[in-house]
């Protein structure tokens, strides 16, 4: 979506009081699936290269796309597109498009500028009636009377202001307290003029059938999918409440797989604790044990499980409090529990440093044996393991993501393509979208000039080692 930034944090769309007939998202024809990829083929070839070489790439698009339309559909039927701020948007996406479509079309062939840029400054004000003679008698009572003109210009602009911020502020808290500058306003107010004039110029010459179908298509295409888009993200709010997994959810599936109980890793963690309780050297039990991995140097020797000058705040909290509760020298009487598995802790010591800010913070020195209970996910065999209740809630949280997400579909019988033709890609068109994605100043290739060795002398520079 093209938008317009306007100071720190600050994004707007124009937006327009009233609307149009409310967009449907059960379908995407054949013919609007060719037409997306035919602009594509313009922007980024490649892309299109890859969907004629790969089948399942094209069937996951599509999959993408439905999935799409069905969460814009149902968030129409549970009434989110009614809300008086999200409607406007709406709205607004729809002008916006038209306007930027519409000056691409007509300005075309006029060299490179800025979104609007052909619009003067003259014609910004006559769009607020700056600058002009006031109407007299019977029409200006009239246009006083219907609030046309500027003086509505300025009402629907206040609106416009008023709901981005709103939904600004909605999706971003930090945003909350923010109040938007004099000059946030004023770029604001000439980007809602530009829009507006844009638009009524395209709205005319539809009347006038001036037109082409093809930009008629476009516009109508991307209106579709761009709403679609927005509510899209407002109903993937209300689906994160929907697919979310309790605490309960996750001790009954462990209940029901054996496999993952840790039962026998927390009776040798006990062990282990018994042992250091009864004064065995604790670096020597935390280099035999230990399933840290940060009890190793980068060299792989092991540390003793030692933890130095840790600041209050980094580890977690059930092992921190454990270890804050000890005096130095001694070993926490109980296992402590986390996400990672159990923990066997001895405090070394209690100090003081100075923090980022400066300022004194309280820091330790720990030693810490972890018997992890982390597992590994069989269906991603090279991935790292992950705590037990971790791999359960993400396990549950996909499974019950896609059960709602294919009812979601189902239930919106929503039709897309089976299948589609994707424009042939030409080498000419990529090594063309290459060059323009080449930053200034970088040397081509040039088949033509001579090769050029290395002295035999020289040996390569190595590559800088990752610290």
């Amino acid at each position: 979506m093209v938008v317009l930034g306007i100071g720190a944090g600050l994004v707007v769309w124009k937006n327009k009081v009233g609307g149009h007939a409310a967009t449907s998202f059960n379908s995407i024809s054949q013919s609007e699936v060719e037409l997306l990829l035919a602009d594509v083929a313009k922007v980024n070839p490649m892309v299109l290269k890859r969907f004629a070489e790969e089948p399942e790439l094209k069937k996951q698009q599509l999959e993408n796309l439905k999935q799409l339309l069905a969460f814009a559909s149902q968030a129409q039927k549970e009434g989110l597109a009614n809300e008086p701020n999200n409607r406007q948007e709406l709205e607004n996406i729809k002008s916006e498009v038209v306007a930027v479509n519409y000056d691409k079309e007509i300005n075309k062939d006029k060299g490179p500028m800025p979104p609007f840029g052909f619009i003067g400054e003259d014609q910004v004000k006559q769009f607020w009636g700056e600058g002009t003679q006031p109407e007299q008698g019977f029409f200006a009572s009239l246009k006083d009377k219907i609030g046309l003109g500027a003086r509505n210009h300025e009402l629907d602009f206040q609106k416009f202001l008023d709901t981005k911020v709103a939904l600004l502020k909605e999706s971003n808290p930090q945003m909350k307290d923010r109040e938007i500058s004099e000059e946030e306003k004023t770029q604001a107010r000439e980007f809602f003029a530009k829009i507006e004039i844009y638009e009524k110029e395209y709205d005319d010459k539809l009347a006038a059938g001036q037109i082409s179908q093809e930009l008629q298509d476009k516009v109508n295409l991307q209106v579709k999918l761009q709403q679609a888009q927005f509510l899209a993200r407002l109903y993937s709010d209300k689906l994160a409440e929907k697919v979310k997994v309790t605490d309960e959810d996750i001790a009954k599936y462990i209940a029901e797989h054996p496999e993952l109980d840790v039962t026998a890793k927390k009776t040798k963690a006990e062990e282990i604790l018994n042992r250091a309780k009864a004064g065995e050297d604790f670096a020597a039990l935390a280099n035999e044990f230990s399933e840290d991995p940060g009890n190793k140097d980068p060299k792989g020797e092991p540390q003793g499980g030692i933890y130095t000058n840790v600041t209050k705040g980094k580890m977690v909290p059930p092992f921190e409090q454990a270890a804050l509760a000890l005096e130095p020298g001694q070993v926490a009487p109980n296992l402590v529990e986390t996400d990672y598995g159990y923990h066997i802790i001895k405090l070394e010591r209690k100090g003081e440093s100075k923090g980022p800010d400066g300022q004194p913070t309280e820091t330790y020195d720990v030693r810490h044996i972890l018997i992890t209970t982390g597992v590994k996910d069989p269906e991603a065999p090279g991935g790292r393991e992950v705590p037990v209740k971790v791999y359960v809630r993400q396990k549950l949280e996909t499974e019950k993501e896609k059960q709602v997400i294919d009812e979601i579909v189902a239930s919106n019988n929503i039709s897309v393509p089976e299948d589609f033709t994707v424009p042939e890609v030409t080498d000419e068109q990529i090594q063309e979208m290459m060059k323009k994605q080449m930053p200034m100043g970088m040397p081509q290739a040039d088949d033509s000039g001579p090769e050029v060795e290395a002295p035999a002398d020289e040996e390569p520079a190595e590559a800088p080692q990752k610290k």
